[in-house]
């Protein structure tokens, strides 16, 4: 999954993309280089990202989801979002699936909204907002605590009649560095979910601030974590570098 934020302040690579031709340029290359879906956010979720209105959102998206489509047809375009009228929209624009940073519990109507359209829903373990959620590191057990929640949500979600579900452990949100790494450690123990699960550890805080340099410096080290979660079980890799993660996924394939 080739990341694509249309965002000015996305930890990484915000306000890299600000016209048509270098995202039509940076779609060209994640799809050339083996991507699978594209993930379009146009809300940052870093640590204490500033909040967007959803008029401003849909402003920034549904024009790229449109975009994407007219330019590559067969594309498969997740949109990274929380709000349900956000995924309506982009879903009726082309895009194929929702990524939900916050499992639907910041819209009360996102679960019935991704029920309502029948596609795909990736479900993220987060507490609070970006605003909040690096206060809200406390847990009885992490990966206890995080099955209890996944099992509320994934039942809720069958419920209302979502079929596709994807979990995604959420590198980063409402998790201390230690956290992230006892997470990448137990990764195997969210198989007896019997979903597939997505990682997104790509040029996080947990690679660079743990080897001291910054998220340009971080490619080596997302390498490296990348290939241990897909030792421990992880289907989709959610990353910025298309080609390495792609290497990734082929050598470790070899082992098997």
């Amino acid at each position: 999954m080739g990341i694509l934020n249309v965002t000015p302040d996305s930890f990484y690579d915000g306000g890299r993309f600000k016209n048509k031709a270098a995202i039509i340029i940076q779609v060209d290359t994640m799809l050339s280089e083996g991507a699978t879906f594209i993930d379009i956010g146009a809300y940052s979720s870093k640590p204490n990202a500033d909040h967007v209105s959803e008029s401003e959102e849909l402003q920034r998206i549904v024009p790229i989801v449109e975009l994407i489509i007219k330019n590559f047809p067969e594309v498969i375009i997740s949109i990274d979002t929380f709000r349900s009228e956000v995924a309506r929209q982009c879903i009726d624009a082309g895009a194929c699936l929702i990524n939900d940073i916050s499992a639907g519990h910041l819209d009360e109507n996102m679960l019935k909204t991704v029920a309502d359209l029948n596609v795909p829903y990736i479900m993220m373990h987060m507490r609070g907002t970006p605003k909040t959620m690096q206060q809200l590191t406390d847990y009885d057990d992490l990966v206890k605590d995080m099955l209890f929640y996944y099992s509320e949500r994934i039942v809720k979600a069958r419920d209302l009649g979502i079929v596709d579900i994807i979990i995604d452990p959420g590198f980063g949100f409402a998790k201390t560095i230690e956290q992230n790494y006892e997470l990448l450690n137990k990764l195997e123990l969210f198989k007896m979910t019997d979903l597939p699960i997505l990682a997104g550890v790509s040029r996080k805080s947990m690679i660079y601030k743990t080897l001291e340099n910054s998220a340009d410096d971080a490619l080596n080290g997302t390498t490296v974590l990348n290939t241990i979660a897909l030792q421990k079980g992880a289907s989709i890799l959610r990353v910025h570098d298309v080609k390495e993660a792609m290497e990734c996924i082929k050598l470790t394939q070899k082992l098997h």
